[in-house]
């Protein structure tokens, strides 16, 4: 378990917006109301940035964001079982590059949905329980990964529909996962987080064959040799309290908790010694009114910034790469009281989307600067 490095204090951000880039509310839309847990914008094909999906309920909707804070409804998968309650969406694609939809959510089936066609590409059933989030391999995108309340991560191939690896077992956790991410650039490494208040990072380096089998693999999925990666290479304990969102910021780590903040830290492995080694907190992003699980940030395609919202239904837009950090806005509305569940920022952070508890969708956009 790695040791928080003591000596330097972390760098914890200021409240007061330093108004770097103004946003203005330009739409809002009531989709329905059962909750919405997730929201993303397509950052695999360039030709879709200005996509986005939605999930709540039984429901997969599809938008499009116009000029002049005009939103579009592309298309909208209702899941034959009206029991479903979708919590997590991202975007992937076939070999082929046709744009996939993938949901999963509290019946612990993944459902991989051809945008082209709007037809169920395929169904992965493998989790014993209910998945919190998915996330595409942004330098392979027919790889994701899933993160389930059955305490494992797994693997799957969106075209071939085979469950690669498992991670999960001696060294996995011990409680429901809650969030997971591939690594931007080392192509062997994710990290995942949850209801064990750690965080462990995890190698595929010397289960790679297995993934590249899988994209050949011809016969049927079930067959297929899936592999249990039992112990992590890093397992921080940065958190004291449930660990609900992680993503990677080059080397480094965003992660937070219930405790009204993102924690920036790094991990620091030893080689020797699997699973040992030292996390050094660098930075403090605060939060006010976050601190309820499940509220997840999103940053645009740089990780230039943060946006998160909060159990009051205001955003907070952190600038992620700069010492101290710098707040670049608060986004409120009277209207927006209900906790937001997720945000999405667009490719290049002019537009910020919120989904929220009561059914909403709220855009924001960034006001050109006065020249």
């Amino acid at each position: 378990m790695a040791k928080i490095a003591l000596g330097c204090e972390p760098v914890v951000g200021s409240l007061t917006p330093s108004k770097k880039r103004e946003y203005r509310l330009t739409n809002r839309l009531q989709e329905g109301k059962r909750p919405l847990y997730a929201v993303v914008f397509n950052f695999i094909d360039s030709r879709y940035f200005n996509v986005f999906a939605t999930v709540g309920g039984n429901r997969v909707t599809v938008y499009q964001c116009l000029d002049e804070g005009v939103i579009a409804v592309l298309q909208s998968y209702v899941d034959e079982d009206k029991d479903e309650s979708f919590y997590t969406v991202s975007w992937a694609c076939n070999i082929d590059g046709a744009p996939f939809v993938v949901a999963g959510g509290i019946n612990g089936i993944i459902r991989v949905i051809n945008a082209s066609n709007e037809e169920i590409h395929k169904s992965f059933v493998g989790h014993g329980d209910s998945i919190n989030e998915i996330r595409t391999q942004p330098l392979k995108p027919s790889l994701i990964v899933s993160a389930s309340k059955d305490e494992s991560v797994r693997l799957w191939n969106v075209h071939t529909g085979i469950c690669i690896l498992i991670f999960a077992g001696a060294g996995g956790h011990r409680n429901e996962v809650l969030s997971v991410d591939f690594h931007p650039s080392d192509i062997y490494r994710i990290a995942s987080c949850g209801m064990d208040n750690t965080v462990k990072i995890w190698s595929m380096k010397e289960f790679w064959t297995y993934v590249e089998k899988s994209f050949t693999w011809t016969d049927c999925p079930s067959k297929f040799p899936t592999k249990y990666v039992q112990f992590p290479v890093f397992i921080a304990s940065v958190h004291s309290n449930y660990v609900d969102c992680n993503r990677w910021l080059g080397d480094f780590m965003l992660s937070k908790s219930v405790d009204n903040e993102i924690v920036l830290w790094e991990p620091k492995m030893k080689e020797q010694s699997p699973g040992e080694g030292t996390a050094d907190i660098l930075q403090k992003y605060p939060v006010p009114e976050c601190d309820i699980w499940f509220i997840k940030f999103s940053c645009d395609f740089n990780y230039n910034a943060a946006a998160i919202g909060n159990r009051e239904g205001k955003i907070y837009v952190w600038e992620l790469q700069s010492s101290p950090p710098v707040l670049i806005a608060r986004l409120s509305h009277a209207q927006s009281k209900s906790p937001v569940r997720q945000t999405a920022m667009s490719f290049d952070g002019s537009t910020i989307l919120s989904c929220c508890e009561d059914g909403s969708i709220w855009r924001w956009d960034s006001t050109p600067p006065p020249s």
